[in-house]
Formats: C-alpha cells, sequence, structure tokens
C-alpha cells in the first residue's frame, strides 16, 4: 500500500456521533471515500436522514445505525451491526459528546445530575465503545486503531464550563491508559483536542467574530469540520502506524497565545452579553 494516501479498502471503522452534520459527518464521507465500510452510529433518526442517506444514495460504503451508544443497549446494537457488515474490522472514532449551552455555568451551581450527564455523554461513551471494540479486534487478533475526540478545553483551563473540561481531560487520561495495555495487541489509541470549530452544534453558542478569532488564534480563524475531521482520518491511518497514546491539540495555535479570556474570565467566543451574564449567577 502507498503510503502516502490513506487507504481504508476492506476495513471497517466505527463512527458514533456521525449525523451531527459537523466533524462526524465529514469523518464518516472521507473514511468512506478512502475505501472503508463505515457504521455511521447516530441516536437520531432525523439526523441520518438528512446527513448521512444522502452520502449513502452518492453509492459510498456506508451503514447507518440508530443507536444511543451512551447505552449498553446502544453499544450491544452497534457492534451487532458491526459483527452483520462485510469487511474486516479495524477502527473506532469516538465522535460522539459534546456540551449544550446550558451546562456552561460557576463550579458553584454544577449539580451531581450535571457533571454525571456529561461524563455520560462524554467520557463513558467514548471508554465503553472503545472497550467494545477493543475487546473484539483482541479476540480476533486483528490490528486497529481508536481515535477519540477531546478538547482543548480538557488540555488546560475551562472557566464556566468544569464538567466538561474534566470529562475531556479524562478522555485524554483514558486514551494513554488504554494505549499501554493495548500497545501489544497492535491496536493502537489517540485523540484529538480541537480548538473553536465550525460546526452546526458550536452555532448554539458561538457567534461569527473575525476580529475576535484573529485575536485569540495564531491562525486568525476557527477550525472547519474538514480540518478536524482529517486530524483524525490521519490517526485512523496507516500513516500514523508508530504513533499512540498521544492527543494530538487542533487547534490553529490558540493554546500558543491562550487569550481567548475576556476581562472576567469569561471566553470571547461566547455568543452575546446574555449568555456571558446567564453563566456567571
Amino acid at each position: 500500500m502507498e503510503k502516502n494516501i490513506p487507504k481504508f479498502d476492506g476495513r471497517i471503522v466505527v463512527v458514533t456521533g456521525a449525523a451531527g452534520g459537523g466533524i462526524g459527518t465529514t469523518l464518516a464521507r472521507m473514511l468512506a471515500g478512502a475505501g472503508a465500510t463505515v457504521v455511521a452510529v447516530s441516536r437520531s433518526q432525523e439526523k441520518i436522514d438528512r446527513n448521512i442517506a444522502p452520502l449513502a444514495a452518492k453509492g459510498l460504503s456506508i451503514v447507518p445505525v440508530v443507536a444511543d451508544v451512551s447505552t449498553e443497549e446502544g453499544v450491544a446494537a452497534t457492534m451487532a451491526r458491526v459483527r452483520a457488515t462485510k469487511g474486516v474490522l479495524y477502527g473506532l472514532a469516538n465522535i460522539a459528546g459534546g456540551a449544550a449551552g446550558s451546562t456552561w455555568m460557576r463550579a458553584t451551581r454544577v449539580t451531581r445530575s450535571d457533571w454525571r450527564a456529561l461524563f455520560n455523554q462524554n467520557l463513558e461513551t467514548m471508554f465503553f465503545m472503545s472497550q467494545a471494540i477493543a475487546a473484539e479486534l483482541k479476540e480476533k487478533q486483528l490490528p486497529g486503531s481508536i481515535v477519540s475526540v477531546s478538547s482543548i478545553s480538557g488540555m488546560n483551563t475551562a472557566p464556566y464550563h468544569l464538567a466538561y473540561g474534566a470529562a475531556k481531560a479524562a478522555i485524554v487520561a483514558v486514551t494513554r491508559t488504554l494505549a499501554v495495555e493495548l500497545a501489544l495487541d497492535n491496536i493502537r489509541v489517540n485523540a484529538i483536542a480541537p480548538g473553536p470549530t465550525v460546526t452546526p452544534g458550536s452555532g448554539a453558542y458561538v457567534d461569527d467574530d473575525a476580529e475576535r478569532d484573529r485575536r485569540a488564534i495564531a491562525m486568525g480563524r476557527r477550525a472547519l469540520a474538514d480540518e478536524q475531521a482529517g486530524a483524525i482520518l490521519f490517526l485512523l491511518s496507516d500513516l500514523s502506524s508508530y504513533i499512540t497514546g498521544q492527543t494530538i491539540l487542533v487547534d490553529g495555535g490558540l493554546n500558543l497565545k491562550w487569550t481567548h479570556l475576556g476581562a472576567d474570565n469569561t471566553s470571547l467566543f461566547l455568543k452575546d452579553e446574555s449568555f456571558r451574564a446567564a453563566i456567571k449567577r
């Protein structure tokens, strides 16, 4: 195989959070275009119909699965579909996760329910899907690659978004430990930590402000979904065959400047003053 072109011919790659129209959907398209059979998982039939069905209609090898991978039943349903799909299991991209605007608040207001919901949505989905895929690969003595999505909020401070940042930081820790445990089984485990990225989900509380982006980010702009998906594709592929246990910042140099906090320590990327005031209560 040519090492300079990612190829996934004959390989099955599972993508959770595949139907949101952002990083997951873009990655599913890229993987299928590179020859993979993509098991595209989403909780929403509506989103699958809107964002995944058109890709399959174009002839891309994408198998949609409606399942909630934050539950045991959802993980089991996903694995059942994997076993019924033609090809050899190879990879997993844990894209499912995120946080609604309502999860932004002072640390003193975070409830146990808030905490558990964010850890379930982000960390538990990542770990238990990784566990299931790794177990399947080990049983069949197959090599593989697992890539998860952390966040720049998990690599530094996350003011007024502490539970989310903690869950994303835990993904980094889990990635490192899984990488050690699975290394001799020829299963690599890595993650990316995106900075601010233009996706349908991010629009809920991040607006367009080119001047702010130029001040805050070394490259002067937010990422596009395909730039995050491209980094994941690289880590899934044989191009990264000697990389494991790493979390790669894909943030356009935001971490190099780290100027995204205003005078009141709230993020400059938050959409408006009323939102900023609400989370500080």
